[in-house]
């Protein structure tokens, strides 16, 4: 597979207007679609609609991904099985998820890194701090960055066509509606100022979620939304999925579901990354702009807990708030971008942070008296609580007395949203009376199959890495059948 076969259907300036399998979208999902439907003999033309340069949309800000196994493998510690999986993913979820899809995706993730090793992947040991992945995630050596230009040298290489600034605008089916007995026949594309007709045999749609869309986060969330910071790319605003839902694809999820976390407030609005998450929570205290507590910092491991940390967020004043802690916590956490705010008394970082003194100082005095001595370890749910505070700290309670003091001020940051289509278990998108018969769907639009609402560390990228492999290897057995 050193090269596309010829076809003469092309535009005068080299992009192809005919293919087997067009896929849109170029991060992970849509990169495991296009090379598996490469691999499987499809024509492929991948449309990734950032520049070069932004490539790979959030893919490129991840570190890891979640994996089944059955015992030590690699960069893995111990064991992982598809039980305890399972019953992570519901407890995160409360039982949002579809068992069936998830239990694919579980499943799928035992073999996801044999095959990413083999697309150029490379793994390194987990990192350490308040994460707890050793055992089950595997981290990507040079990170997210590093995977999808490993991904693109192989869809290079096997003969991908793949075309930048390139924006699917609209889905032609032969019945002009897209319903269940629709048949999906080519695409409208936006390049550059330009507009062209793609015909195809199948679509793979991967382009992700619309939380770059700040209108349709602001319908969903009301006045709120405009403070809150998008981590990933600016170019995911959900037009694909608009255009599915308008022509009847069932929907999961609903539009306040989303991967949220505390970030730095100080980040850019939009394509922050990872670098400016927050991972400081469980090692002290969090208190709104009001300097109150507002909920347990020390509930669970943090990888089961630090992606509620946005929605918590948004329901503060103003969808700002403040990780204070103290000296003891230094080393203790993986730093982000920006520097802390320090202090050398309580309050002198009230009035840094511009709270009340009197507030910071009887909030940290209050949960001072009521932790309870026992043995501090991250690594554990440990016994240091408190007792008779409200909101309780379950874990990790250690009194904020040791100066310098610190504080983090953080917004809610979204990752992607949960709102998407359904699919089945060959990743066909599911119309109003059954599947589209070649409309294929991976990644982050139909997340919300497995994630109807909360999140577990690493498993975006193993429901991307295994539906993107799903949809490419269907779309291409459709299109060549």
């Amino acid at each position: 597979m050193d090269g596309l076969p010829t076809d003469s259907s092309n535009s005068p300036d080299g992009f192809r207007l005919t293919c087997d399998v067009l896929v849109a979208g170029g991060g992970n999902a849509g990169l495991c679609a296009a090379i598996s439907a490469r691999q499987a003999g499809a024509r492929v033309l991948l449309l990734e609609s950032a520049p070069k340069h932004f490539r790979g949309g959030n893919s490129r800000h991840t570190r890891n991904l979640r994996c089944m196994h059955e015992g030590p493998a690699d960069v893995l510690q111990g064991s992982y099985p598809e039980a305890e999986y399972w019953q992570d993913l519901l407890q995160v979820t409360e039982g949002h998820t579809d068992e069936k899809l998830a239990r694919l995706v579980i499943r799928g993730s035992a073999t996801c890194r044999e095959w990413m090793i083999r697309q150029g992947a490379r793994f390194q040991p987990s990192l350490t701090g308040t994460l707890h992945l050793s055992r089950t995630n595997a981290f990507f050596l040079g990170g997210g960055k590093a995977l999808m230009n490993a991904y693109y040298r192989t869809a290079e290489r096997l003969g991908v066509e793949i075309q930048y600034e390139a924006e699917v605008c609209d889905l032609r089916f032969e019945n002009g509606l897209g319903g269940g007995a629709g048949k999906f026949v080519s695409a409208r594309v936006a390049q550059r100022g330009s507009a062209r007709e793609v015909s195809a045999k199948a679509v793979v749609v991967a382009t992700g979620g619309f939380q770059a869309n700040l209108g349709w986060l602001e319908q969903a969330w009301g006045e709120a939304a405009r403070n809150f910071l998008i981590r990933g790319t600016p170019y995911d605003k959900g037009g694909l999925l608009r255009l599915l839902m308008d022509r009847g694809a069932k929907t999961v999820s609903d539009a306040t579901q989303c991967h949220a976390i505390a970030i730095d407030a100080r980040s850019p609005r939009f394509d922050g990354g990872i670098v400016t998450r927050v991972d400081t929570i469980p090692l002290g205290v969090v208190v709104n702009k009001n300097a109150a507590r507002f909920y347990d910092e020390g509930e669970e491991f943090w990888p089961k807990r630090y992606a509620i940390w946005g929605r918590l967020l948004a329901r503060q004043p103003e969808q700002i708030a403040y990780s204070i802690f103290d000296s003891k916590a230094i080393g203790l956490f993986v730093p982000p971008l920006y520097p802390p705010i320090q202090a050398g008394s309580i309050r002198e970082l009230a009035a840094a942070l511009q709270l009340d003194a009197q507030a910071l100082e009887a909030t940290v005095r209050e949960f001072n008296a009521a932790v309870r001595p026992g043995k501090f370890n991250l690594a554990t749910l440990d016994d240091c609580h408190t007792d008779g505070l409200k909101p309780p700290k379950s874990h990790w309670a250690r009194p904020i007395d040791a100066p310098p003091f610190y504080a983090y001020p953080v917004r809610p940051g979204i990752t992607f949203t949960y709102l998407g289509v359904a699919v089945n278990e060959r990743a066909q998108v599911m119309m109003g009376d059954g599947p589209a018969e070649n409309v294929f769907a991976a990644g982050e639009i139909m997340a919300g199959n497995v994630l109807g609402k909360g999140y577990l560390a690493g498993i975006g990228m193993s429901i991307g890495t295994v539906f993107g492999r799903i949809a490419g290897q269907e779309a291409a057995r459709y299109a060549l059948g």
